[in-house]
């Protein structure tokens, strides 16, 4: 399925300033940059933007290729926009294979954190400081010891935490996710 199954085509409106100051719009067009799970059928990351260090540069000359990777490069961060499918779409047969699979897809085969007592199958933890909003459906957020449900307009913080999302409802949710590298937190 495609990206626009549930949520339409994400548009981008790039913006900078001309070299006497006036702002204008760089681009603007529908991004292109979605990876998907094979095992999670419906389920779609649209990477909208990401930089490669910060403080980042806001002189751009032309919109830049995007990866899709669930991990920003060091000093880095990406925004994308994630539609969770129901779980009951994909998780009566899926395998630990077919979710390593996807974790090594998208750059972060040591994310996965998954063990034969983890609450949920794509169980993962990234050295990162997410800020989520949850546009559109209902969530789970899944951590080790809690489960917080979640509708449209609440957000996380999420900093660094083994967790997982999980949809236990009959319709996809959408979430904004912007990811930035981070250190370590220490107890």
């Amino acid at each position: 399925m495609s990206a626009d199954f549930f949520l339409g085509p994400v548009r981008r409106l790039v913006t900078v300033d001309d070299r006497q100051g006036h702002s204008w719009a760089l681009s603007d067009g529908v991004v292109d940059t979605i990876g998907i799970d094979p095992a999670r059928p419906g389920f779609s990351s649209v990477q909208v933007w990401q930089t490669e260090c910060s403080p980042a540069s806001p002189v751009v000359t032309a919109p830049h290729e995007l990866s899709h990777r669930l991990t920003p490069a060091q000093g880095g961060s990406i925004f994308r926009i994630v539609t969770i499918p129901p779980d009951t779409a994909w998780n009566s047969g899926i395998t630990p294979d077919q979710v390593q699979a996807y974790f090594a897809s998208v750059g972060a085969a040591d994310a996965w954190r998954h063990d034969a007592k983890a609450p949920h199958a794509y169980m993962q933890q990234t050295q990162t400081m997410d800020l989520c909003v949850v546009l559109k459906g209902e969530v789970t957020l899944i951590m080790d010891t809690s489960q917080v449900a979640l509708c449209a307009g609440d957000t996380v913080v999420q900093r660094g935490t083994r967790h997982a999302w999980s949809n236990r409802s009959a319709v996809a949710a959408v979430i904004a996710i912007s990811s930035h590298d981070a250190s370590p937190l220490s107890n």
